[in-house]
């Protein structure tokens, strides 16, 4: 089991690097309309073209990156036996891995 989900660990982030665009478009999204909405966070001053060009845009990049990690995860899940709520979990975890350490770098180089 724990060779499985050494692998599941490697498959996820290696997804996790093409990954980042993906939740680069959540965060776009979310930052610009729901959490500014809010008084969380501030409006990209030059973003006036309303909804629609993002789910153009957004939903089929999601779509296709969401299937594309099932379809990869599904195999190796089977494989690995025990939990699947462990699996799942750490997989979730592991393809954030990239963004997160993109948003650290960020954060360090201000």
């Amino acid at each position: 089991m724990r060779k499985w989900l050494a692998v599941g660990v490697g498959l996820n982030v290696f997804l996790g690097i093409p990954g980042v665009v993906p939740f680069w478009l959540v965060w776009y999204w979310a930052s610009n309309w729901p959490l500014a909405g809010l008084g969380w966070t501030q409006r990209e001053p030059t973003e006036n073209d309303g909804m629609l060009p993002w789910f153009i845009v957004a939903t089929p990049v999601l779509v296709l990156f969401g299937l594309v990690w099932w379809l990869a995860n599904r195999p190796v899940r089977r494989r690995a036996g025990g939990s699947g709520r462990l699996y799942w979990s750490v997989g979730a975890a592991a393809v954030l891995a990239p963004t997160g350490a993109l948003f650290v770098s960020s954060a360090v180089r201000g």
